[in-house]
């Protein structure tokens, strides 16, 4: 559960990081990407390369897809919606996708674990609805392209062997796969010093040290687990946002993370429980 817990701190770091470099236009989207995989892929495969290991004997194409159409997506959909807005689009839709791959699975969840869905789902609405503003259905759609992308990404997860290798080996190939973004930053884009800073510390500390450990965790959980322990992250950025970015703390945001963390304890630890081994590989 503490690799699960530290995972998601990740996840909320990477908003918050986001949140700051494109909100603020330190950065441009395509540039954030393509900056934020490149680090990750620095990072990762030369901590396996000093271990003696290869970054690229893990991995897959298909993860890196996934996870370069995650980031992108991610980052696009930034620039035109705000945050409370993407975080009620994007978790739900991860959790909508993961129940859906389960269910196909034959999965069957019990009444405790739906209790805690819908408890989870309940709180994320309290959080993010009430700050909803004008709706860009552009935004909205780019953030649902994030959501079923990290989605497949988790799913791609379940067959890793090597967390940190195949991390390593889907960020090396992802940053291959964004040359054209990386193309199209260069002649269009615009960045500074602070920018460039936070979108490396996206990629090498929030998202690929964050995304290994994930991939240490998701083996052991169920489907409906995997998209409800992530529907606590709009909570934790929130609770990062009023620490870092001195936002202001408000009863709602309180009785929403409560709600939130209420559900997802209702039925994360039991999954622990129930899946102690990887599926076989290539199921």
């Amino acid at each position: 559960m503490l690799a699960c817990a530290a995972a998601l701190l990740g996840f909320a770091a990477n908003s918050l990081l986001a949140r700051r470099a494109l909100g603020s236009d330190l950065v441009d989207a395509a540039t954030f990407t393509t900056v934020r995989l490149a680090s990750g892929a620095l990072l990762l495969g030369g901590i396996i390369r000093a271990r003696g290991g290869a970054p690229l004997s893990e991995g897959s194409w298909r993860g890196a897809a996934a996870l370069l159409a995650y980031a992108a997506a991610f980052s696009f959909s930034y620039v035109r919606i705000g945050a409370a807005l993407g975080a009620l689009v994007l978790f739900p839709t991860v959790k909508l996708a993961l129940l859906a791959w389960g269910a196909g699975r034959g999965e069957h969840p019990r009444r405790l674990e739906w209790l805690g869905a819908v408890t989870a789902l309940t709180g994320l609405v309290l959080l993010t609805l009430p700050g909803v503003g004008t709706v860009d259905a552009r935004g909205i759609g780019l953030m649902i392209l994030a959501g079923l992308a990290w989605a497949v990404y988790t799913v791609e997860g379940r067959r890793m062997g090597r967390p940190a290798v195949a991390t390593a080996g889907n960020f090396l190939r992802a940053t291959l796969l964004a040359a054209p973004l990386f193309w199209v930053g260069l002649r269009h884009g615009h960045a500074t010093a602070a920018g460039l800073l936070l979108a490396a510390v996206s990629g090498s500390i929030a998202s690929a040290v964050g995304y290994a450990l994930w991939y240490s965790v998701v083996p052991h959980l169920s489907a409906i687990h995997l998209g409800l322990a992530q529907v606590s992250v709009p909570a934790l950025a929130g609770l990062g946002a009023v620490v870092l970015l001195g936002e202001t703390l408000t009863g709602r945001f309180l009785a929403a993370a409560a709600v939130i963390f209420l559900g997802v304890g209702l039925a994360v630890p039991r999954a622990v429980n129930q899946r102690t081994s990887p599926d076989p590989p290539g199921e």
